[in-house]
């Protein structure tokens, strides 16, 4: 347990990263919780209560589950229209994986960069650049 200490310093960079990509992944989310109320909606227009889709939230529930590839059965679009419409969520929900992964690797990569260049004994500056050998801020030697 104590060996996990090591691990700290990338710790600390994962959790800097998220939080520099906090506003970047909150507007996915309401992007995509708003394309789910919508595509659900549709999909309760489409195929009706003889199909399944008796209510906006049971519908809203099936665009998630459709959405996030899970797909338990329960509740299946029978008409082409709306078959076809499940065919659109699905490889939305595919495309939408890669976007969080994405923005968190870039802020990463990003946080990383700045991170190995070393701390300023004089001035406590973080931001340098790796083959730095003196502070931006003081002129001091790193």
């Amino acid at each position: 347990m104590l060996k996990l200490a090591q691990y700290l310093g990338e710790a600390d960079l994962l959790i800097r990263a998220l939080r520099a990509s906090r506003r970047k992944i909150t507007l996915f989310l309401f992007t995509v919780s708003n394309l789910v109320v919508i595509m659900g909606s549709l999909m309760y227009v489409i195929e009706g209560a003889d199909n399944g889709f008796t209510s906006i939230p049971r519908s809203i529930y099936w665009a998630i589950i459709t959405l996030t590839t899970v797909g338990y059965g329960d509740i299946v679009p029978e008409t082409n229209l709306g078959q076809a419409m499940a065919s659109v969520i699905m490889i939305i929900g595919y495309s939408i994986i890669a976007v969080p992964t994405g923005i968190v690797t870039s802020e990463i990569t990003y946080a990383s960069r700045y991170s190995k260049g070393g701390v300023c004994q004089n001035c406590s500056f973080e931001g340098h650049d790796i083959d730095a050998k003196f502070c931006k801020r003081c002129g001091a030697r790193l």
